[in-house]
């Protein structure tokens, strides 16, 4: 089942430059969305999109029952539109999903090792049940470490508690992991020219950069982290 990342833009053709830049695959031009061997982000240049997830599945009223005791819930022709805790829309589709090739592996783009959407929440308990409704079950983490990871097949959403990421936090963002390969990603990052929005030197006890954000040319993060 295909779950994609979705990313409003007011230049289509300078979002479609920032991907293919980064090393990203176009795999359908209309709607415009590109992969990068394990993500799949919907470039969005409708004025009322906004940054967010879509889910796909034929059927979508049971868990609308459920939600919509404690959410305001949008009908639009496609499924239903609603916001999670963190305030983050998602996008329930009642409609085929897109015919993509399968997942690979890993991410074949220049950002490293890809590990899922990173969503700040201050309501972690609240965030958990409504995706547990949308069919994620927790694979990772606790309360204790500050944040919990949940899958739905092959998307990975990781929630992470209130104070407790010292730098910018854009909601939504995909996050790579790279150890100790994080400072050639990055310098791969500053030889291409992409504006880089946070350098993070928190975790280094020496100064050095060793993490980095960036955002597509319509506001949606990524973290490029060492761990």
């Amino acid at each position: 089942m295909i779950s994609i990342s979705q990313s409003p833009t007011p230049n289509k053709l300078k979002s479609e430059e920032f991907y293919l830049n980064l090393g990203f695959k176009i795999v359908s031009n209309d709607p415009l969305i590109v992969n990068d061997g394990k993500a799949y982000i919907e470039i969005n240049t409708d004025r009322y999109a906004r940054a967010g997830v879509k889910l796909f599945k034929n059927n979508w009223k049971s868990e609308i029952s459920k939600l919509q005791e404690n959410i305001a819930i949008t009908t639009f022709s496609d499924g239903y539109l609603l916001a999670d805790p963190s305030g983050v829309w998602i996008y329930l589709m009642e409609i085929p999903a897109p015919d993509f090739p399968v997942l690979e592996d890993k991410s074949f783009s220049i950002l490293g090792n890809y590990a899922g959407l990173s969503l700040e929440t201050t309501d972690i308990q609240r965030s958990i049940r409504f995706y547990e409704t949308l069919g994620f079950k927790i694979s990772s983490g606790s309360l204790e470490q500050g944040y919990v990871s949940l899958e739905r097949e092959d998307f990975i959403i990781s929630l992470m508690k209130p104070l407790s990421c010292p730098h910018l936090f854009y909601n939504p963002s995909l996050t790579y992991f790279n150890g100790k390969d994080n400072l050639a990603v990055i310098q791969k990052i500053r030889d291409l020219e992409i504006l880089i929005t946070e350098e993070i030197t928190y975790f280094n006890k020496e100064g050095i950069v060793d993490n980095i954000i960036i955002r597509d040319p319509g506001g949606f993060g990524f973290f490029i982290f060492s761990d």
